[in-house]
């Protein structure tokens, strides 16, 4: 007879690929980082085959742990949809939750794999647009809750601080030209004034060479070697690079992060989103 998995354990496998590393996984999972790796080699030793490959900065599925956490997956959701069934039946309803598309890859796989795990019966609908069309939206009730990007003028608490980095393609060297070509998000945009007031401070020459109100077009524009640009670090993609002092870029402030409630919601689901984000917004780790 086979031996039953172990829910615990598959819970940290799953979470530990998705923060691809040990150290990220662990505040999620409650437990230490050298807790969490006997879990997984726990885990390893139960099915008989290993399921991650080890890197010095990141671990990643194997092809058997790759197909294995596909099934982890549904095992959890099936059973916390039968847990929740009987032990939150209240937790019900939709969350219209509000993201900037820059940090939609980066900061939605966590949060949605915790309503998964923890309120599997509620519905999130979401909407990815930029933070100056977000704190609208809120303010006329159309979403419930918003991750959005403070400006200084903004009274909101601030939940997280993202250092904004300025990215370039090493293939063609855009920060060596003069003036500086500088691919732009739409005014309002805290990235925009963040890195105008950086460039007026350093007095370094700057033409507008491209902007976008999305992440891909800032992300193309640097690709294809039309303009350096500036995006918070976790949403950098690895087919661009980080560039800095050592190309003669001046220093950028911080991105502030803040959480938005509309007046209009209220419910269950939404109180648990809310709580859940404010506790661990500033948590969530590559």
């Amino acid at each position: 007879m086979a031996h039953p998995l172990d829910l615990d354990l598959l819970r940290s496998f799953v979470t530990v690929v998705e923060c691809r590393s040990l150290s990220a996984a662990a505040p999620r999972i409650g437990r230490s980082q050298s807790a969490v790796s006997m879990q997984i080699q726990r885990l390893e030793e139960s099915v008989g085959r290993p399921l991650l490959v080890r890197h010095p900065r990141s671990v990643v599925p194997t092809p058997a742990g790759a197909d294995f956490l596909v099934q982890a997956r549904r095992l959890l959701h099936v059973s916390d949809e039968v847990w929740a069934s009987v032990t939150q039946p209240e937790e019900r309803g939709c969350v219209r939750l509000g993201v900037p598309d820059d940090y939609a890859g980066f900061l939605l796989p966590p949060i949605l794999s915790h309503v998964a795990a923890h309120h599997p019966l509620v519905t999130v609908e979401l909407v990815c647009e930029p933070s100056v069309r977000l704190v609208p939206a809120i303010a006329a009730g159309r979403i419930d809750l918003a991750i959005v990007t403070r400006l200084p003028e903004q009274p909101y608490p601030v939940l997280r601080r993202e250092p904004l980095v300025w990215v370039a393609s090493r293939a063609h060297e855009a920060w060596r030209r003069d003036p500086l070509p500088v691919a732009l998000f739409e005014p309002g945009c805290a990235a925009r004034s963040g890195v105008l007031h950086a460039l007026s401070e350093a007095g370094r020459p700057y033409r507008c060479a491209c902007f976008s109100a999305g992440l891909p077009g800032l992300v193309a524009a640097v690709q294809a070697g039309l303009a350096v640009a500036a995006l918070a670090r976790c949403s950098v993609p690895p087919s661009i690079d980080i560039i800095g002092e050592a190309e003669a870029m001046p220093p950028l402030d911080h991105l502030e992060f803040s959480l938005l409630r509309s007046h209009a919601a209220d419910g269950a689901a939404v109180e648990c989103m809310d709580d859940f984000l404010r506790a661990n917004l500033a948590l969530i780790a590559l």
